[in-house]
């Protein structure tokens, strides 16, 4: 992979416009709503019990509200509102290994991959996280392998006096600090007030303990922000090497979200200068020794992600993007997401009707989408391009016994303004996104999703 990225801002410019991060394909805007649990129930009996598990549990408990968030998250400083959660949460989980077990003639089912998620994760009581994890380690048989994955995003602010030191006797070998800005006119307009100091010293006990990878989430295009004040932040965030970086992009979207509606419009920077941030900031990461992984995210060469890019075998689903390609997604807790087989599973967005489901001994499914054929096709075109920059049409007509040069003509006369602009490369062989394209690929992407040709673009972000 090309881990320095080129930069045409007038180019990037021209292709800026709103789009999917594809994190799914069918996106979840596709899903349908249902009013019962059967969809879910048949894609638990149709599921592959051989194929490992990756397991998200969502907490969305936050004790401060960051006004630039759009997560699905409740604000509360009363921490007792975790522990009605906690047990209904453990009751989704019993419910769900129960019909893994029931699949798979009562074995266990393998867990290559844990991620809690949240709102902020930690929000639950160091006996709270034992006694959840413990739960979990009771339903699921937990690999031991040197690349199972088990993570947790952490909001520095949160982090009590030794609950590092248990995440880790827990199994954790990977935490993601939400960090987004370091400088103090910035974390005040955005209300996540945290020092240098408290980033260095979480880094240096996460560091010790043994985490083998460290994230850290930056976020541009915040209120006060330069690329002056910027390049403060990154030569910090660079001296703390953390083994990957996500550079997220702000969208400011107050009609949506309702913090953001504290954040003041003029205080941003305008649109050249955002750009000029996210140029300067891929430029100091290359030159640092980051790869760019794409789509926001860069690791360093002997990071996890940058080795199984390097080696095809990267993968993108809900949680960005991962090593575990071949593993069956499990959401727990509310709006978690699953992905079994060939369907798309999503929880009821608000606790009530969450518990309220679980209550009444049903899972609390609130969307879904069965994907088809030509979803397939789709699918693996676009996490192909996403992770690996190409897709060979050889690779297409072998996994899905069709001519996809004729199958997929539509979607690459979409693509030829891009292929005269230098930025995607079609020849007989393959599909290539040059380096002039890297930050576009999301744009490459939109050309082979069908249902985009369906809707208004303005239902997303902008592409950078």
């Amino acid at each position: 992979m090309n881990t320095q990225v080129s930069w045409d801002p007038l180019l990037i410019q021209r292709y800026n416009r709103p789009g999917p991060r594809y994190t799914s394909y069918p996106t979840a805007v596709e899903f349908a709503a249902v009013d019962n649990d059967q969809t879910e129930l048949q894609a638990f009996a149709e599921r592959d019990p051989a194929k490992p598990l990756s397991l998200y549990l969502h907490i969305p408990f936050c004790r401060h509200v960051c006004y630039y968030c759009g997560c699905n998250k409740i604000v509360t400083k009363d921490t007792s509102k975790a522990r009605p959660y906690l047990d209904i949460l453990k009751r989704e989980i019993d419910a769900k290994a129960a019909l893994l077990e029931q699949h798979a003639n009562g074995q266990p089912q393998i867990v290559e991959q844990l991620h809690l998620g949240g709102g902020t994760p930690t929000f639950l009581s160091d006996d709270e996280l034992q006694e959840l994890v413990e739960h979990l380690r009771r339903r699921f048989a937990f690999s031991n392998a040197a690349s199972a994955d088990y993570s947790i995003e952490i909001d520095p602010r949160e982090l009590r006096p030794g609950t590092l030191v248990l995440l880790r006797k827990l199994g954790f070998n990977r935490v993601s600090y939400g960090v987004q800005d370091l400088q103090p006119e910035v974390q005040a307009a955005v209300n996540r007030v945290q020092s240098e100091e408290m980033i260095r010293e979480v880094m240096a006990e996460a560091r010790a303990l043994g985490f083998r990878s460290i994230n850290i989430d930056l976020i541009y295009g915040l209120p006060h922000q330069s690329l002056a004040s910027f390049d403060q932040t990154l030569d910090t965030i660079i001296d703390m090497r953390p083994d990957r970086l996500s550079v997220f992009n702000y969208a400011h979207l107050p009609e949506r979200f309702k913090p953001q509606r504290r954040i003041n419009g003029d205080d941003l920077p305008d649109a050249q200068e955002k750009l000029a941030i996210l140029g300067h900031c891929i430029q100091r990461l290359g030159a640092a020794g980051y790869q760019y992984i794409g789509m926001d995210h860069f690791a360093l060469p002997d990071d996890e992600l940058s080795v199984a890019q390097n080696s095809g075998k990267l993968h993108r689903n809900f949680q960005g993007y991962t090593t575990h390609s071949q593993c069956d997604l499990i959401g727990f807790g509310v709006s978690s997401i699953s992905q079994i087989g060939d369907y798309y599973l999503q929880n009821q967005v608000g606790i009530e009707g969450y518990e309220k489901a679980l209550a009444a001994e049903q899972l609390p499914l609130a969307r879904q989408i069965k994907t088809s054929h030509d979803d397939r096709v789709r699918r693996y075109v676009i996490t192909q391009l996403l992770c690996h920059l190409q897709v060979s049409f050889a690779s297409i007509d072998q996994r899905f016994n069709i001519d996809s040069r004729t199958y997929l003509a539509d979607s690459l006369q979409r693509l030829q303004p891009m292929i005269d602009d230098q930025l995607v490369a079609v020849d007989a062989d393959s599909i290539r996104i040059l380096d002039r394209g890297q930050l576009l690929v999301r744009n490459a992407c939109m050309a082979f999703d069908e249902y985009l040709q369906q809707h208004e673009q303005q239902r997303f972000s902008k592409a950078i």
